[in-house]
């Protein structure tokens, strides 16, 4: 009897547990996928050889062992290249690569806000993951003409010398360019900065740069409270060349996102030389054939792709913007190099940092001569065009007079006040890194030096005169932003309060 009760209950036991998986099998019908994989047949540093895919198409992402990507490139029917999205030291040959019938993207959204990501969109500031809204593919198709609109509204930078002189609009590409370290990347953080108060999106992409001066860019923009509106896409100089490659198109992805949600965004290149250089690396290795410089023949094509994407959407597809401002480094002050040249005639106007002013202490060090916007005043605040309209080409005027006067020739009375008013000129136009202006204290200061209200003041006591000056506009005429920043011109009683506030200001300063 006991037996039999215990070979019961085993059946019991057993019916439980494999009558489910016996209905599971039963109601199982296989749905067989196929997958095409292929074979690595050589591997080197950032790049990949592979057969066996034969209906793989361009730019298609590669699913290789370890986790690790690429990017289907050179298609030939011997075989195709594939620029790996990672360190690829565990590759090797004899190992499968499959399709994924897919292109790569990027987690696009507002989670990614005040976050730190890679090229491939994981988190680098957190181990917190990213809540994206969806994937856009990283290369995407720029606006056509009739999708655009005129660039016609100001990006205020807060620095005097480019709102003044090299006025930026909302959707230009302004190129940055100088030797190194001469502040090109200061001046973009600044033009991020300046941004936080009025809900501007920021993308900061680090191309090849070293951990520490990313380290130091996303310091400062925490330290001035610019991270939360910013996305930083990191691609660091110890990264495969395909990440450096990719980083700036998946950084426009997610700046477009916000773009097409109708906001206004701006986006920083640091730096585009890096970043031709990766391509030149992966396309020697490659065996594509060499141009100019071992450049390959695309290299033009690769950066306008990218800047073209950079635009002012019309009313009707959202009114958001995308504006460039994309950073190149060229050597001994040469601008005709290639690259440079290239990127000069791809975007709309170049703000050009002169290594001897730096070294002479004119921060920041714009060449305003060698410096351009070509949509110039029609991206200025009427009020500011009204007072800064004459700044450049005085200024301009003035070192030329300037040069002749050190061949010790007699100078008459009018030629001395000109140099003077010149100097400083020279002097107001100086300005400490993160110090930024807001649009009157612009306006008072470029004011009171181009209608002579400085000359009497020794230059060594001008910063000190616009200090004070600055202080008295905010203190004293706190309604005069809002109304200049909305678009409306300086009136003749704007204009008065202006110059009486400058004139009682800078008069405690004159020797």
């Amino acid at each position: 009897m006991t037996e039999r009760t215990d070979t019961a209950a085993l059946d019991a036991v057993a019916g439980a547990i494999f009558d489910p998986i016996e209905r599971a099998a039963l109601g199982h019908r296989a749905r067989p996928q196929l997958s095409e994989v292929g074979t690595v047949v050589q591997v080197a540093s950032g790049i990949a050889r592979v057969t066996g895919l034969r209906d793989v198409r361009d730019s298609e992402l590669i699913a290789l062992p370890n986790g690790l990507l690429g990017i289907a490139t050179n298609l030939a029917m011997d075989g195709i290249g594939i620029i790996l999205l990672g360190q690829g030291d565990t590759l090797r040959t004899g190992d499968p690569a499959m399709r994924t019938h897919r292109v790569v993207d990027m987690p696009v959204g507002p989670a990614l806000l005040g976050r730190v990501i890679d090229a491939t969109g994981r988190p680098l500031d957190r181990d917190e993951p990213i809540a994206a809204e969806a994937r856009w593919p990283i290369e995407r198709p720029a606006p056509p003409i009739m999708a655009r609109a005129p660039v016609a509204e100001p990006l205020q930078t807060g620095i005097k010398a480019i709102d003044a002189a090299i006025p930026i609009g909302r959707g230009q590409r302004e190129l940055i360019l100088g030797d190194r370290q001469t502040g090109k990347t200061t001046i973009a953080l600044d033009a991020i900065i300046n941004q936080r108060q009025n809900g501007m999106v920021a993308v900061y992409c680090a191309i090849g740069q070293r951990g520490a001066a990313v380290a130091r860019a996303v310091a400062v923009l925490q330290e001035h409270d610019a991270l939360a509106n910013c996305v930083v896409v990191v691609a660091a100089g110890e990264d495969p060349a395909g990440l450096q490659f990719v980083a700036p198109y998946a950084a426009t992805t997610i700046a477009e996102y916000f773009m097409a949600q109708g906001r206004d965004v701006l986006i920083v290149y640091d730096d585009l030389t890096r970043h031709a250089r990766a391509y030149r690396e992966l396309s020697l290795l490659l065996r594509r054939p060499p141009g100019r410089e071992a450049f390959p023949g695309d290299i033009f094509y690769i950066h306008s792709r990218l800047l073209e994407r950079s635009t002012h959407l019309r009313d009707e597809l959202g009114g958001g913007s995308l504006t460039a401002l994309p950073i190149i480094e060229t050597q001994a002050q040469n601008l005709s190099d290639y690259i440079p040249t290239n990127l000069i005639s791809i975007t709309d106007g170049q703000i050009y940092l002169s290594p001897e002013l730096f070294r002479k202490g004119q921060l920041p060090a714009v060449d305003i001569g060698k410096s351009v916007s070509r949509v110039g005043g029609k991206a200025q605040l009427p009020a500011l065009r009204a007072v800064a309209g004459d700044l450049r080409l005085g200024y301009a005027q003035f070192e030329e007079l300037e040069t002749f006067a050190r061949f010790g020739t007699r100078l008459d009375a009018d030629t001395r006040q000109r140099l003077a008013r010149g100097r400083r000129v020279r002097e107001i136009l100086k300005q400490a890194e993160h110090d930024l202006l807001t649009v009157p204290e612009q306006m008072g200061v470029v004011l009171a030096a181009t209608t002579g209200l400085l000359d009497e003041v020794p230059a060594e006591r001008v910063t000190e005169a616009e200090a004070a000056l600055r202080a008295a506009i905010g203190a004293e005429l706190p309604e005069l932003g809002p109304r200049l920043r909305a678009g409306e011109r300086l009136g003749d009683g704007d204009r008065e309060s202006l110059l009486a506030l400058a004139c009682r200001t800078v008069a405690l300063f004159r020797a």
